[in-house]
């Protein structure tokens, strides 16, 4: 049938708002493409996002700086949160995507005037500054940190869009979405890689995609480069750390948490990355839903709150679409919302004047290489900058699918050997009956790991409410709860000065004043510690997104760590003849020490109605995760 949306947009691309997007599988097979024509409208808050009707699907544009409405920060650029929205079901249709390509323009689109907005030495300088100043005093696991292609046109860009779509959709390859949207003074067009959330039928599913493969020039070198890829620690470490900042926010709107499958490949035409697929049950609103997961940490970094301050105060100007979201809304058979939202990457954003801004961004983690991480940035804005006719084509030979190379499944697959069980399977409950009913307050210090903390608590059969450290008065900890969580969160524990942690230092003072059961984890174990008079020193390479085999009193756990300070237990300064049974005390009950030896670091503390661990038991990392927290409550409890 033909598409009068789309001879109307062809017919004139600048006179109406519109959007073309394919996307993988909506259709079953890929074979088709979506066309809205329609009107826009500007609105303040997700919550405002127009419910769509039958057959008529809302498209939400939803800029980065929209993250202020989780309380984060972020430059304030003006970027619209726009909504197109069809006029009615005629404005939307269908087209078999061999159709469109064949209809759409191939003129040339005259691109000049290229140029990074950070150079290669400016941005190396950025990311070694994040390494030693943000990772390495303790402010989070990793950040994601953008530089941007300048250029300018000037073709209309609507027309532009288009013609840049057509490219798109012959030369690229295993885009989750790959469209063109124009609107008055704002057009995208892109192919990303990666879904952000999705709804349907009561299911929430997320994407993380991380680790990068940067295709070589060479088909001779494609297969042992790719191998050492699979294998590459820090490659492996990235995806970890971000599935685990996503499985927070699985944790949080899901009322079964999350479940982990996984890993896959994403291959595309320069690049091909490792991914997981996240799922879980939820009840919640889609606007609710896309308000949580505000944003992808893969184009963040963990935790999320800290991250969102870190991009700030190294990133001199707003990200406008660059990682937000597009947002399309429809309504399923029986009339429930479903949502798909897959991440603004690989897009270039034309403004009204012709300005183009392509941006990227890499995921700095402790090890990163600043030279490296601006190759990958320049790497992740090639198959954009090829469509613009600024960077070569794919080259011949990467129609190889290197998942069907002899032992990458078998490679990818054992990476999962060192994971949580607890987060690979179905999470029904399966209470203790020794704690099952028994009130749990967790106490959130700005890293919501307290969620996944919260879902495992109540796997055991608990009742969990997590606050933040901010709602959190001393007189709520004295009583009321059978169990206080104290959790973990960013920063130097020894500063005094942070609100955050004179807090902690009082809600802990309280509750060991009552001699009720308490368990701290990680940055709240490093302040208790502190309470009862040890040593917190910074570690001279952090372990952020590590799995360490730790001794817990005879039991060997393996355990994530997302750490850059540790407890020194007692002794003459070197740590010489310190054992793991060494004891302090702290609020009238003496604590038994569980050192770490190659580190001389204080992994845990117990004693009479307390628990501590400086690791993440409910991190995907600790493969040991489950036993380790039961058993640490059961001790505080006992």
């Amino acid at each position: 049938m033909p598409s009068r949306a789309l001879d109307q947009i062809l017919a004139d691309p600048s006179g109406e708002s519109w959007a073309i997007l394919w996307r993988a599988g909506a259709d079953g097979a890929g074979q088709e493409a979506e066309i809205i024509l329609g009107d826009v409208e500007d609105v303040a808050l997700l919550k405002d996002l127009p419910r769509p009707r039958p057959g008529e699907p809302v498209l939400g544009l939803v800029p980065y700086r929209q993250i202020t409405e989780r309380g984060f920060d972020a430059h304030d650029d003006g970027t619209p949160l726009r909504v197109l929205r069809p006029r009615g079901a005629a404005a939307c249709q269908r087209v078999p995507v061999s159709e469109l390509i064949a209809a759409l323009p191939t003129e040339t689109v005259t691109v000049t005037d290229e140029r990074f907005s950070v150079e290669d030495e400016d941005y190396a300088a950025i990311v070694q500054r994040v390494i030693e100043d943000e990772i390495g005093n303790g402010e989070g696991a990793n950040f994601v940190i953008r530089r941007d292609v300048l250029a300018r046109t000037d073709a209309d860009p609507a027309v532009a869009a288009l013609t840049w779509l057509r490219t798109l959709l012959t030369d690229e390859r295993g885009a989750y979405w790959t469209f063109a949207v124009h609107t008055p003074g704002h057009t995208l067009v892109g192919a990303t890689p990666e879904r952000h959330v999705s709804v349907q039928d009561g299911r929430v599913w997320m994407n993380p995609i991380s680790g990068t493969f940067r295709h070589p020039r060479e088909r001779a070198e494609l297969e042992p480069e790719f191998r050492a890829f699979i294998k590459d620690t820090k490659e492996t470490e990235e995806l970890f750390m971000v599935v685990d900042e996503e499985m927070k926010m699985m944790a949080q709107i899901c009322s079964h948490g999350g479940r982990i499958t996984g890993p896959h490949l994403k291959q595309m035409a320069h690049l091909t990355h490792t991914e997981y697929l996240l799922d879980g049950a939820s009840e919640s609103d889609v606007r609710d839903v896309l308000r949580a997961t505000m944003f992808a940490p893969t184009v963040t970094g963990s935790p999320m709150e800290n991250a969102c301050t870190v991009i700030k105060r190294h990133e001199p100007h707003g990200r406008g679409y660059y990682s937000g979201v597009l947002a399309l809304l429809e309504l399923d058979e029986e009339g429930g919302e479903e949502l798909d939202a897959p991440i603004l990457i690989r897009t270039a954003h034309v403004d009204g004047e012709g300005r183009i801004t392509v941006s990227a961004g890499a995921t700095l983690v402790r090890h990163s290489d600043p030279r490296s991480e601006g190759a990958e940035t320049a790497a992740k804005a090639r198959g954009m900058l090829a469509a613009l006719g600024l960077r070569e084509r794919p080259e011949v030979g990467y129609e190889v699918q290197l998942a069907s190379l002899p032992g990458v499944v078998a490679d990818l697959a054992a990476r999962n050997e060192a994971l949580s069980p607890f987060w690979l399977s179905p999470q029904e409950a399966r209470p203790d009956p020794l704690l099952a009913g028994r009130r749990v307050l967790v106490v959130d210090a700005e890293d919501t790991w307290t969620q996944m903390l919260a879902h495992m608590v109540r796997h055991v059969g608990m009742v969990a409410e997590v606050r933040r450290w901010e709602q959190v008065r001393p007189e709520d900890v004295v009583d009321g709860w059978d169990l206080v969580l104290f959790g973990p969160g960013p920063g130097d524990p020894t500063d005094g000065s942070d609100p955050r942690i004179a807090r902690l230092r009082e809600l802990l003072t309280a509750r060991l004043g009552t001699g009720l059961p308490l368990l701290a984890v990680c940055l709240s174990h490093q302040v208790l510690a502190s309470l009862a008079g040890l040593e917190i020193v910074k570690l001279p390479r952090p372990n952020q997104g590590v799995q360490l085999p730790v001794d817990l009193w005879g039991e060997v756990r393996r355990i994530g760590f997302y750490n850059t300070f540790v407890a020194r237990p007692p002794g003459d300064g070197g740590g010489a003849g310190v054992a793991a049974g060494a004891a302090v005390s702290v609020g009238g009950r003496e604590l038994e020490l569980a050192v770490h030896e190659p580190d001389e670091a204080i992994v845990a503390m117990r004693g009479p109605g307390l628990a501590t661990i400086q690791g993440h038991a409910e991190s995907v990392l600790s493969r040991d995760g489950l036993v380790t927290l039961h058993g640490l409550i059961r001790h505080a409890l006992a």
